[in-house]
């Protein structure tokens, strides 16, 4: 999505408040006096998709939650993001308190909320630019404050609803159900007044289509099927968008593929650093970090033969040393993970203890495992392979918020739900599988849903989606918990099945919903806290 980005944004403001003649502060009259500068403040709001996007890792502290799902593992031992913060949530019942929440969102999400509602204040008091006009700008702006408020709902049982500004500190909390009606009337207001298409000049913005995109994500998570089924529908109806035909491409953005994106520029805020966290730095770069974190063997083993057949792995749990079946995995291993004997940089890697091309350290061996591999592996996709200068250059690739291939598996979950004819949820995944030569699958009840789950993770892996689907499926408590990550320590050329979790991770039932945070419940006097975490 070719938006403003906030970097212009600043810089338009900086002539806008240049314009206004010995003032430190910009009136609201001045505020709503041109077009251009209402536009202004509507791109502030886009800037919500990089702040909860993978690439800030705004969803969690600066870690990817896909760290407390089984596949993904950060390589340090010392505490902090994008190191052992993840692992004390996915191994101690008790790390995750009221008081003490990265996953939380709670004080992001209310402060996004508040800009928006001042905003449309705003926009009923100030605009004088006609009805139809207005509806286009509060459309936009309903958008984000459902995008803001589908990022509580997945995580509270019930929030706080505010469609105005507040009188006070205190306010009650609304149902679970009242806060899905709240965004589903945001969206619904969107998908009826935003434009069914931009022009060039405004190409980007949010638009009917993409509203409808992404409410069939959030009605899944409400578990309103048929809603989540017909958004999906219309944005396969309209026929604006296409699976790329290579799947490495899928997620790069500027594509047919790519729904809601936000681009970045380098050399300005912003930028973001996610190679310097994740790419697997070889021994031509000059750079002391990177790789904080790798796929799993869990992971690996995910993936399908080539011809759609599982892969056997039982030989390297009980002891074999041969190399792994790599080069028999689907096309999307190669594109997602970078293994022994894969290419990098035009560099061979071997991702061994002995290097140089991809170290292994085992997990606990120090504080921190900068440019190693715990696992035997490192992170390919959304990694910018182009980028070497990771010591003196920020990273400037798009995150793809939304893409096509997620609006198709939403159409298939939504339709198995419904109890659909068979074909109205296997065709939409088998769409999916077409593009990397997979063959259709063509099973039914449990089996598909089982295939379905698999297929989503490969697909969406490390798109900051597995952990949020465990959860909304309600079976993360029976599949992380009591298990332990794997990878291979590969030495001599041989290939060792190890353990790289010291504990065993847990997952707490109760924590499908998380703690009101503390600040909340002793400022607000109609807050109670969850029974749960009383």
């Amino acid at each position: 999505m070719a938006i403003v980005l906030l970097g212009a944004s600043l810089t338009a403001c900086n002539d806008w408040l240049d314009s206004v003649d010995n003032t430190s502060k910009v009136t609201d009259e001045e505020a709503w006096d041109s077009v251009d500068h209402v536009d202004m403040q509507i791109n502030m709001f886009y800037n919500y998709i990089h702040s909860w996007g993978q690439m800030s890792g705004g969803e969690f502290g600066g870690n990817m939650t896909e760290a407390l799902t089984d596949a993904f593992k950060y390589n340090h031992a010392a505490l902090g993001a994008r190191a052992a913060q993840a692992y004390q949530y996915a191994t101690q019942y008790d790390y995750m308190q009221p008081n003490q929440n990265s996953l939380s969102g709670w004080s992001n999400a209310y402060t996004h909320i508040r800009y928006i509602n001042q905003f449309l204040v705003g926009l009923r008091k100030f605009s004088g630019f006609g009805e139809e006009q207005d509806k286009v700008w509060e459309a936009q702006a309903r958008f984000f404050r459902a995008f803001i408020y589908f990022h509580l709902a997945k995580r509270y049982d019930g929030c706080i609803i505010y469609d105005a500004l507040p009188n006070g500190p205190d306010k009650a909390m609304s149902s679970k159900e009242d806060v899905w009606n709240f965004i589903a009337g945001d969206l619904d207001f969107a998908i009826a007044n935003l434009p069914s298409k931009w022009d060039d000049v405004n190409k980007g913005r949010i638009d009917q289509i993409m509203a409808s995109a992404f409410k069939s994500r959030v009605m899944l998570y409400a578990e309103r099927w048929q809603e989540a089924y017909d958004a999906a529908d219309a944005v396969v109806k309209s026929k604006r968008y296409q699976l790329v035909s290579n799947y490495a491409n899928s997620w790069k953005g500027n594509n047919s593929e790519s729904v809601i994106e936000y681009r970045y520029d380098a050399k300005q805020n912003p930028g973001h650093q996610f190679d310097q966290w994740y790419a697997p730095v070889i021994a031509t770069n000059d750079y002391s970090t990177g790789s904080c974190g790798v796929p799993t063997q869990e992971m690996v083993e995910t993936y399908e033969a080539k011809d759609g057949t599982e892969v056997d792995w039982t030989p390297w749990h009980d002891g074999s040393t041969a190399t792994p079946p790599y080069d028999r995995l689907e096309p999307r291993f190669a594109a997602t993970i970078t293994y022994p004997g894969s290419t990098w940089q035009g560099v061979i890697m071997d991702n061994s203890v002995e290097g140089p091309n991809g170290v292994f350290q085992a997990y606990g061996e120090g504080a921190y495992g900068w440019n190693t591999t715990c696992t035997g592996y490192f992170l390919r996709k959304l990694v910018d392979e182009s980028h070497t200068d990771l010591k003196n250059t920020r990273s400037a690739q798009t995150w793809v918020a939304l893409r096509y291939a997620e609006v198709l598996l939403n159409k298939a979950e939504a339709a198995y739900r419904l109890n659909m004819v068979a074909s109205e949820y296997q065709d939409p995944m088998n769409e999916v599988r077409k593009r990397v030569g997979l063959p259709g699958k063509n099973s039914t009840g449990e089996r598909w849903f089982s295939d379905y789950r698999r297929e989503r993770k490969v697909e969406l892996s490390y798109e900051n989606h597995l952990y949020w689907d465990m959860r909304r499926w309600k079976l993360a408590h029976i599949e992380y918990d009591g298990y332990r990550q794997h990878g291979f320590r590969v030495e001599n050329g041989e290939f060792n099945y190890v353990e790289v979790d010291i504990d065993d991770r847990r997952f707490n039932e109760k924590t499908y919903c998380f703690p009101i945070p503390y600040s909340e419940v002793i400022n607000n006097g109609l807050v109670d806290q969850f029974p749960q975490w009383q």
